[in-house]
């Protein structure tokens, strides 16, 4: 008996990862489109995935494409993941509003957290995702003003989507509200921009502080530690407040930027992490692959 309870429990180990617990399924998705091969020889997300399967054996991998059946979102994908990696930059149009709202609901639901890289501050389910946490804190802040009167809610997205906003611009997402009678309030809120009114691509290093040193998403890395070759991109970033500020990005000419940010959206999280281009090797960076490897894990376990 004492030897069948032995085997029985290394063969249970054979599933185990390097941490002694199951595999954490990772779904790597990336819009694939030409100008990748200027610095990826089999496309940007089949490298993240290749440097993560050579640096963390506790990660299971799957790599989807836009042009993968369902845009690589189909129901079995996101039940199978429990952490999907985006990348996405000049195809995001071509993501349907019915994929982005599956991811987020996977999200919500705490069966699924986004880890979204560099462009995908525009990706549909990003977007989703920041104007869901913006409609609840919008919803908050109006409740507690309203102090108990009726309350009615209207949400304004921005005017043109895939627009820069200008600096001196009111931060967005923003609230504002108004008495329609004595006992009754009308609430606008205003969707985020999720853009930024500057960005630079050419390829100028960025040097990378760790705001919050204990965090797991952080683990293994110094204070500091430089992007050899990023695209640039300077505050105001027009998203909710995040939950947790992990890094931030500075470059010579004075910008800065919050480049490791965390949102609560639901029972989910969403990470977005900045740095990056599809012309630049970013993703053959050791630190840059330590990042996501360690936000999988982190989300995986939360």
């Amino acid at each position: 008996m004492v030897r069948f309870l032995v085997f029985w429990m290394a063969a249970g180990c054979c599933n185990l990862g390097a941490f002694g617990a199951e595999s954490i399924h990772v779904l790597v998705w990336d819009e694939r489109q030409p100008r990748q091969e200027e610095a990826y020889e089999n496309f940007l997300g089949n490298e993240i995935v290749a440097q993560l399967k050579a640096t963390a054996d506790d990660l299971e991998l799957r790599s989807v494409a836009l042009d993968s059946p369902a845009q690589g979102l189909s129901a079995g994908n996101l039940e199978w993941a429990d952490v999907i990696v985006w990348w996405g930059h000049v195809r995001q149009k071509e993501v349907t509003a019915e994929s982005a709202k599956r991811v987020v609901e996977y999200i919500r639901r705490g069966d699924l957290d986004l880890i979204a890289l560099h462009s995908a501050h525009w990706a549909s389910p990003f977007v989703e995702a920041m104007n869901w946490r913006s409609i609840e804190d919008g919803r908050k802040h109006l409740e507690a003003h309203a102090q108990g009167n009726k309350l009615t809610i209207e949400t304004l997205a921005p005017p043109r989507q895939y627009s820069v906003p200008i600096h001196g611009s009111v931060l967005t997402p923003a609230y504002f509200g108004y008495k329609k009678s004595r006992n009754e309030f009308h609430g606008l809120i205003h969707l985020p921009w999720c853009c930024f009114p500057d960005y630079r691509p050419d390829g100028e290093p960025s040097t990378i502080a760790v705001k919050s040193l204990k965090h797991p998403i952080a683990s293994g890395l110094p204070a500091t530690f430089q992007v050899r070759q990023t695209e640039m991109y300077n505050e105001p970033f027009h998203v909710p407040e995040p939950d947790e500020v992990i890094f931030e990005e500075t470059w010579e000419l004075g910008e800065r930027f919050r480049s490791g940010m965390v949102w609560n959206i639901g029972k989910g999280k969403v990470f977005y992490f900045r740095p990056g281009h599809e012309t630049y090797p970013v993703y053959k960076q050791p630190e840059l692959i330590k990042v996501i490897a360690n936000a999988c894990r982190w989300l995986a376990k939360e």
